[in-house]
């Protein structure tokens, strides 16, 4: 009995981080850029009361043995990268990243942090720069009282300064071999890790890379309709073992009862 309570609680443990990852994706649904996670599960050690394979007779092996598991737990975290819905806001400095790939920002600690929010901003000086103030890489500008700024597929930046048409820069993107390995540091950030791989710098819409929408921003990939469900499913689950702990305690006051 006992063991069939512990076994229920690692399934309730489980399905209580399975709601927790669930909340955080349903939070982050008006998030610019935000990526929803998925949980995945693994199931325990097994005890072996019988072995597949094992002699039953002299002549005859048992088909399947007899083994039975301990519960489950979460076996992993992963970042869903898949494209976000792409709308029209209108704002001179606002793009969207179609496509893969992730804005580089220079971070006060002089670490790069990457990022695919790209409601950006000019500061005093007319660097581009996150809602946080952080310049994105490359030190680009755009000078007070520039008109008709223009933001092209490619990145290239233009704009109009007394009527003359002038550059900005280049906005540059960079992409990860295994882009679900980067370590999410709130704030819409991630930082580089063994696991991701190393940034490589690519030009937006170079051998069929990802291109930059002007006056856009990229929604959230959460589609709160498929969340209320994982969600629903999570409760249950949930129930379902709490459901196994109270009959496993059931059946232990039936045995004290018998003793009495």
């Amino acid at each position: 009995m006992i063991r069939a309570l512990r076994t229920a609680s690692t399934g309730m443990q489980a399905q209580q981080r399975q709601v927790e990852t669930i909340a955080n994706n349903i939070a982050n649904v008006n998030t610019t850029g935000f990526k929803k996670n998925r949980l995945s599960f693994r199931s325990l050690l097994y005890q072996n009361y019988r072995k597949p394979g094992a002699n039953v007779t002299k002549d005859n092996l048992d088909p399947s043995g007899m083994q039975i598991g301990t519960g489950a737990q979460i076996a992993s975290s992963v970042k869903n990268h898949q494209q976000g819905d792409i709308i029209p806001t209108g704002g001179d400095l606002d793009v969207a990243i179609n496509g893969e790939g992730f804005f580089a920002v220079d971070s006060p600690s002089g670490e790069t942090y990457y990022t695919r929010d790209g409601a950006l901003h000019k500061d005093a000086t007319g660097t581009i720069v996150t809602a946080d103030g952080f310049p994105i890489s490359g030190g680009l500008k755009i000078p007070d009282g520039a008109q008709q700024i223009s933001i092209g597929i490619d990145g290239n930046i233009s704009y109009k300064v007394n009527g003359t048409q002038a550059t900005g820069g280049q906005l540059t993107l960079h992409r990860f071999t295994n882009p679900a390995g980067l370590e999410a540091i709130g704030d819409n950030y991630y930082i580089e890790t063994p696991s991701s791989g190393t940034a490589s710098q690519v030009t937006p819409g170079e051998a069929g890379g990802a291109l930059i929408k002007h006056k856009f921003l990229e929604q959230a990939n959460v589609a709160v309709v498929d969340e209320l469900i994982e969600l629903i499913q999570a409760q249950r689950n949930y129930e379902l073992n709490s459901r196994t702990i109270k009959v496993g305690d059931e059946m232990m006051q039936q045995v004290n009862q018998m003793i009495r």
